[in-house]
């Protein structure tokens, strides 16, 4: 009789793991998907323009906020109106993988028709420091000044207006800040005046800076973005031919790798284009670069401007790193989950 009993038993035992393993596996399925990036990783819903991407932790809310340059590709207008007069996006994750739009950024800085780009944002003490390109106004073409500012806040979402920075030139534009390790505050900008070369400028407290007159990156590019990572201190820049690769010992000589990165369409959504203007957070011994493209921008639609071409997408990329060099493979599915890093 008890063996009996030890015998329903375990095939009710059996019966209960049969019929439960599709939830497990249907759980674990939806475990290992709630990590994966979404491709593409954001569109604005206001003018569908996210571009020039910059992350930060936002210590209150306990959430990342992406900041984007929101170019206006829904509104039509001639010549490259649609890339002025464009505010600052904020999107929102808790992890780096799902985004959704929360606010535009409310910036204290009393100009008509005034246009925001490629902002940069960190945080030192209590205090974000956001610099950002300024263009004075609405135009149809490229040939007008911009300029640096300095804006800080508490809830980086309300920016204060600091000063304008004076630079190399009265055409400077797309801020990457790293403190170094003395201390020492070193800005890296484009200076278009000079064949688009990057510049840097040195700060003690972020407050006033020294700008070096200097060239360090010949080649023509926009968008400088540096960090440290694998024991080594890189620059990545948007080269319009995908992006250049730099590493320095001392953040003043710079040797460029043979391979650009995100210079071969992918396969993905909105991703079959060259990719541009990067972030790169690392996070842990990972480092994920977050791009944007040009969905519309294909082959066949060369020559055409219109919403299609115009739009822009924001993307992501887990960085890999092999015999000194950075890679990444743009259509290998990207598991995130951004730690808390300091910037």
């Amino acid at each position: 009789m008890r063996k009996s009993n030890n015998k329903s038993k375990l095939l009710f035992i059996i019966l209960a793991f049969l019929l439960f393993l599709p939830l497990f596996a249907q759980s674990n399925q939806k475990a290992a998907k709630k990590n994966i990036a979404d491709k593409p990783l954001f569109r604005d819903p206001i003018f569908d323009g996210a571009a020039d991407p910059t992350l930060i932790w936002n210590q209150k809310e306990k959430k990342w906020f992406m900041y984007y340059t929101n170019r206006r590709a829904n509104i039509g207008g001639n010549g490259v109106s649609w890339v002025h007069r464009t505010p600052i996006g904020i999107a929102e994750s808790s992890d780096g993988a799902h985004w959704k739009y929360k606010v535009n950024c409310n910036i204290n800085y009393v100009l008509k028709d005034v246009t925001y780009w490629a902002p940069d944002v960190i945080k030192y003490k209590n205090t974000y420091h956001m610099y950002l390109t300024i263009v004075p106004g609405v135009f149809e073409d490229w040939h007008h000044p911009r300029t640096i500012i300095h804006l800080t806040s508490k809830n980086l979402i309300d920016w204060d207006f600091q000063s304008e920075l004076n630079l190399a030139s009265e055409r400077c534009i797309d801020a990457s800040v790293i403190r170094l390790s003395n201390g020492t505050w070193r800005m890296f900008y484009n200076n278009e005046k000079e064949d688009k070369s990057i510049y840097y400028a040195d700060s003690s407290d972020l407050y006033n800076w020294v700008d070096s007159g200097k060239k360090i990156i010949k080649e023509r590019g926009e968008g400088p973005k540096v960090f440290q990572w694998k024991g080594k201190n890189w620059l990545i820049t948007d080269s319009w031919n995908g992006l250049s690769v730099y590493s320095s010992k001392d953040f003043l000589n710079w040797n460029r790798q043979e391979k650009n990165i995100l210079q071969i369409p992918g396969i993905g959504e909105d991703d079959k284009v060259m990719g541009g203007h990067p972030d790169v957070i690392v996070s842990g011994d990972k480092a994920y670069i977050f791009y944007f493209t040009h969905p519309g921008r294909t082959p066949e639609n060369k020559g055409k401007d219109n919403y299609e071409t115009r739009r822009s997408s924001i993307q992501v990329a887990e960085l890999e790193y092999s015999n000194g060099e950075i890679s990444c493979n743009r259509d290998k599915p990207v598991r995130i989950n951004l730690k808390h890093t300091k910037k």
